[in-house]
């Protein structure tokens, strides 16, 4: 099985659907003629020309009304946002108007976007470009969110978003963009709402979605060599809708929980998740849920600072140790 890059899966994803769907479009900034600022749409503007694939304004409203707009006329959009943190210029657009369209008109005016980009820190680019905005946009009904952590999923849940009939807001992490996983060359989708286990185990449950997926497994690994505990680690890979009962199996296996998210801690989705884990499996909890977010603090630019205020694998020990 090839290995290629998230990025490339991304890509792929698009092309695959471009090439089935006439209705879907890619709109964003410097998409086109520059292949995207992340060099994610790279070629598609070559390949499938102007009325596919649309460079647009510097302007997060407009493209996103924009794309909402044709949405609702039969046109599948897939708009790109430079960093999620942009969302907020287009907030009544995307969080008040298309999750609500389905909802308001009883069910005959659907909204089948697909909006994505990368949210997350880690980049050294200041408190205004580094939103992980995944907690309030699953907070609001009609919407759906997922965070890729692999290349596999990337591509297998962008083809699922692309072809879904709600608004799909995917989360992707620019520190991805360039790792490689196995990708199948043959298609295949990926439903919303199925988390994953990425590493069996029996001590206790790491889990979280994004990135911080790949900052478990390797704190994972290290705890079993240098400490003999087994971690299990669950790929949540959609927030909403979230898999439940995956969580639930998870705990009640282990009998003990760790959170991990970049969101800040104070309503953060792992907040959600641990009322879950208290009202659904109290009883199977040997120790008290823990959390490891992101301190609650605008993002910090400084790159020794940032690094140590998103989750890494030292804090992730610690609580774990902690725990047991």
């Amino acid at each position: 099985m090839p290995q290629i890059t998230y990025r490339k899966a991304l890509n792929d994803a698009f092309a695959e659907e471009l090439e089935r769907d006439e209705n879907v479009v890619l709109i964003g900034e410097e998409i086109a003629e520059y292949n995207g600022a992340y060099k994610v749409t790279e070629g598609l503007h070559a390949r499938f020309g102007d009325r596919r694939v649309m460079d647009t304004p510097i302007s997060e409203a407009a493209f996103c009304g924009l794309g909402i707009g044709a949405s609702m006329l039969g046109i599948r959009p897939v708009i790109e946002l430079m960093f999620w943190s942009f969302s907020y210029v287009a907030f009544d657009q995307l969080f008040n108007n298309a999750p609500m369209v389905r909802y308001m008109s009883g069910g005959l005016i659907n909204v089948p976007i697909v909006v994505r980009g990368p949210a997350n820190g880690g980049t050294n680019v200041g408190a205004t470009h580094s939103h992980t905005p995944e907690n309030f946009a699953a907070y609001t009904p009609g919407l759906k969110v997922v965070c890729p952590a692999t290349a596999y999923d990337a591509k297998g849940l962008m083809k699922t978003a692309i072809r879904d009939n709600d608004p799909v807001f995917v989360m992707e992490n620019t520190l991805l963009y360039g790792q490689k996983w196995e990708v199948p060359e043959e298609e295949y989708l990926i439903p919303l709402g199925r988390a994953d286990v990425k590493k069996e185990g029996t001590d206790i449950s790491l889990i979280a979605h994004g990135r911080c997926v790949i900052t478990c497994l390797e704190a994972a690994r290290q705890l079993k060599e240098d400490h003999d505990i087994d971690a299990e680690v669950l790929d949540l890979r959609s927030i909403r809708p979230l898999d439940q009962e995956a969580i639930l199996k998870s705990v009640r296996k282990t009998n003990r929980a760790v959170l991990v998210e970049e969101n800040k801690p104070f309503c953060g989705t792992a907040a959600q998740i641990a009322a879950l884990i208290q009202e659904h499996a109290f009883d199977h909890l040997d120790a008290p849920v823990r959390r490891v977010s992101a301190y609650d603090a605008p993002q910090i630019y400084s790159k020794p600072l940032e690094d140590e205020m998103i989750p890494n694998t030292r804090r992730i020990i610690k609580t774990v140790l902690e725990v047991l």
